[in-house]
């Protein structure tokens, strides 16, 4: 049920969102103005679409960057957040079972919960008749694929991290030579000259570091996240290896 309501609240927010460019590019169509300046406008603020502007072309591929460590960091933590449970009551309902001898009702309740716990007990289970050492192997072999799971999109946010910076150093080096390229060009040098190259490598640097300092952050957090998952799948695995041991 909270599924298919998340699910509805998505749509009508895109939905919203659609008709609310849709109705923008109108306006900015009818007054002859840049449709795609007109609703970045609304949505951002006048004040950081000049900003954007003035940095020059070097923005571009840094908001493109933006957009792509954005999109990994969400699709991350939804990952993430789907994938950890409450691993105390996960055990509470699979070990009685399993004292019980009852290792069907424990894997029926396995198959009901989602994330890399519930998959690498569920591995365990499945090879349950084949023995401790079947069962062992088959939750190593489980944790192999899940931990390439849980590692899935570090890759890209570390790509964003250190291309973000190099980005904004690029557009920085572009603007000095633009102010120096004015500078041989005037006769009578002086602040307003050049100002434009100046606020050209200003701008992309800070750009730059805008964008890679949350996705640092963001980093760390699903780092620590993925820790206490593993945390969880070894205390999971040896909570059942032990009550099957003992039985």
């Amino acid at each position: 049920m909270n599924k298919k309501i998340s699910i509805l609240l998505l749509i009508i927010l895109l939905g919203s969102f659609v008709f609310t460019t849709a109705l923008f590019a109108q306006e900015a169509a009818q007054e002859g103005g840049n449709a795609f300046e007109t609703i970045a406008s609304t949505l951002f603020g006048k004040s950081l679409v000049k900003q954007f502007k003035d940095g020059g072309w070097a923005m571009w591929p840094l908001l493109a960057l933006f957009i792509w460590g954005l999109g990994i960091g969400i699709w991350k933590l939804l990952v993430l957040l789907r994938g950890k449970i409450n691993v105390e009551k996960f055990l509470d309902e699979v070990v009685p079972k399993l004292k019980d001898g009852n290792i069907k009702a424990a894997l029926e309740y396995v198959e009901t919960q989602k994330g890399s716990v519930a998959n690498l007990i569920r591995a365990g289970l499945l090879k349950s008749d084949s023995g401790i050492e079947a069962m062992e192997k088959a939750m190593e072999n489980a944790a192999v694929v899940e931990m390439s799971f849980l590692d899935k999109g570090f890759n890209e946010l570390s790509t964003t991290i250190t291309l973000a910076p190099m980005l904004g150093f690029l557009g920085t080096l572009l603007g000095m030579i633009i102010a120096f390229d004015d500078i041989q060009n005037t006769e009578v040098v002086d602040a307003g000259v050049v100002a434009g190259g100046i606020k050209i490598a200003l701008i992309t640097s800070a750009a730059g570091l805008i964008i890679a300092i949350p996705v640092q952050f963001a980093n760390n957090i699903f780092m620590t996240m993925v820790d206490s998952i593993v945390v969880d799948m070894q205390k999971a695995t040896e909570k059942v290896i032990d009550t099957l041991t003992e039985k």
